[in-house]
């Protein structure tokens, strides 16, 4: 397996369609391919490569991710858009492996989010995890401020202070997603 790094204009557009196509979302299926990289212009894209370079896993890296705690703006990079063409058989925990290695090396602040139905693969491959906590992460819907629809924080890579402050989420402490 090959392990690569990518930005959007360098995605070719098969692979953009095989990433759309795992992410299983209604709204971006027959995205055309610049709109994509248009979209996603602040992430870049971790991908475990079979010796084809046809992608088994992807993950994606948000580097435009801002939380307001307490009156302060945080900026952190956020995982999401995990997703392998074949589960159960080791190609997203070794690309989880691979990009939390990258992402420590480069000393990125990195969260994500899990429902509470996948955890026990980030706790097998290791993840430290902010159980129930995502629901103090507020974000806007129409006018309105909601809670987020995950239920836990992955702590990817986090600062001691930074770590703290995901810890001391509450209803009188929440963050609020900034867009």
């Amino acid at each position: 397996m090959i392990y690569s790094i990518k930005k959007p204009e360098e995605l070719t557009a098969q692979e953009i369609e095989t990433i759309i196509a795992l992410w299983e979302n209604e709204e971006w299926m027959g995205m055309e391919v610049n709109d994509f990289k248009i979209l996603f212009k602040d992430s870049e894209f971790h991908l475990l490569l079979d010796l084809d370079e046809k992608i088994a896993s992807v993950l994606r890296l948000n580097f435009d991710f801002n939380l307001k705690i307490s009156d302060h703006v945080y900026s952190f990079a956020e995982l999401g858009g995990f997703a392998s063409v074949q589960k159960g058989k080791g190609n997203g925990s070794q690309l989880l492996q691979h990009s939390m290695n990258t992402i420590v090396t480069r000393d990125l602040q990195t969260i994500g989010f899990c429902l509470s139905d996948v955890r026990p693969f980030y706790e097998k491959c290791n993840v430290p995890i902010l159980y129930d906590k995502a629901k103090y992460i507020q974000e806007k819907d129409g006018g309105d401020w909601v809670p987020s629809e995950d239920d836990d924080i992955l702590i990817i890579h986090l600062s001691e202070e930074n770590n703290n402050l995901f810890q001391q989420l509450d209803l009188q402490q929440p963050a609020y997603l900034i867009q």
